[in-house]
């Protein structure tokens, strides 16, 4: 079998759901150590560095042998839960894909980057450094990898996420909005008494899905599409024959490059001002909840040109992409690391059945070997 493949395997029959998604579950302590035994058996030095507590970041160095410029992968460890899967933690291999949570997203992509760098341990590296870093709590608030960018710099890294080895080049932000609107309470029998907060949320809802409208319809990214909107969590009420004395919402706002965190917080704010002024028994307010900015490295940026000339070398001419999920690659980036997005397909991110295609993490591999050479003796 090959390195990379018994390297993916080891990975996915662990356990390591995000705890702070399920809570209970075990995360990221038992994977860090597969992962830094396998880079330690590379010949990388390894470091493991707490982030919180069971929840280290793994990162392994390369040193080569002349003076260049230091590339890094990076890659996180923790996974969504398992709910609905059938033997989740037991990789399984069939018509040429391995199945098993965290597979694609992103077991798959780690294995690539660990296998490529014991690739170029065994024939040494000519010039440059190479930093491989595992990281943590990705599927959450990325505590990971904002602790990894503290401590470690590059000159350009590759987000081994998964691409279908399409590179790129960077991808919308997030932010997410709780509203609150009240009412007042009253007997049900009583309506000249009671305000309803659940209707009254109902007139932000028309709002939102009017300006959802409107956001989607404005000229789109040349890479990743249009902004959008929508209500994720909704809840009010206290009993049948109540009117409900306040209701409240939950939703998410996906930005574009050049659009601030801030943007949805002031678009919420905004409808909420307009019904206030329309009706000045209307009382609703608006908080931010937690962001994360979009990202983007130019297409034409020497990283994405030598990644897909490494790529062409050794498979096919690959597509300049933009991707619509966030990921660390935005958190690398805003630290002053060019990043790009690089990885295996397969299907099934977040789903009961996730799979990734065995060839494309070889292919995947091969092309950083690849990308390392050429990337880190220049300069």
């Amino acid at each position: 079998m090959d390195p990379a493949i018994r390297l993916l395997r080891d990975l996915v029959a662990i356990n390591s759901v995000n705890p702070t998604l399920v809570p209970g579950a075990p995360g990221e302590q038992e994977i860090a150590a597969a992962v830094a035994a396998a880079m330690r058996g590379f010949g990388l030095d390894v470091s493991v560095e707490a982030v919180a507590p069971g929840r280290p970041n793994v990162v392994g160095v390369l040193e080569g042998r002349g003076k260049g410029r230091t590339l890094m992968f990076c890659g996180h460890t923790d996974t969504v839960g398992v709910a609905g899967m059938r033997d989740p933690f037991v990789p399984t291999e069939r018509d040429g894909r391995l199945y098993g949570r965290g597979a694609q997203d992103m077991k798959g992509g780690v294995a690539a980057m660990i296998a490529a760098a014991g690739a170029i341990a065994e024939k040494g590296l000519a010039a440059g450094r190479l930093v491989v870093a595992a990281v943590v709590d990705e599927e959450h608030s990325s505590i990971g990898a904002d602790a990894l960018v503290k401590n470690w710099h590059a000159d350009g890294a590759v987000v081994t996420e998964p691409t279908d080895l399409a590179i790129a080049v960077g991808h919308k932000g997030f932010a997410w909005v709780a509203v609150e609107v009240m009412g007042k309470a009253a007997h049900g029998s009583r309506p000249a008494e009671g305000q309803d907060a659940i209707l009254r949320l109902g007139r932000v809802l028309a709002r939102l899905e009017a300006l959802d409208t409107a956001i989607q319809a404005r000229p789109p990214h040349p890479l990743m599409g249009a902004g959008s909107l929508h209500a994720s969590l909704i809840e009010g009420g206290r009993e049948l024959s109540s009117y409900p004395d306040r209701a409240s919402l939950q939703m998410e706002r996906r930005t574009l490059p050049g659009e601030p965190e801030s943007t949805a917080l002031h678009e919420v704010r905004d409808i909420l001002s307009a019904l206030t002024r329309e009706d000045p028994t209307f009382c609703a307010s608006a908080s931010a909840m937690f962001s994360r900015p979009a990202y983007e490295v130019p297409a034409a940026h020497e990283l994405p040109q030598t990644l897909a000339a490494s790529l062409s070398h050794v498979s096919h001419t690959p597509a300049i992409v933009g991707a619509s999920f966030w990921t660390d690659a935005a958190v690398l980036g805003h630290a002053g690391i060019p990043s790009v997005l690089f990885g295996p397909g397969g299907a099934g991110l977040h789903s009961t059945e996730e799979y990734v295609s065995v060839q494309d993490v070889l292919v995947c591999r091969d092309a950083l070997v690849e990308l390392v050479a050429r990337f880190c003796a220049a300069g």
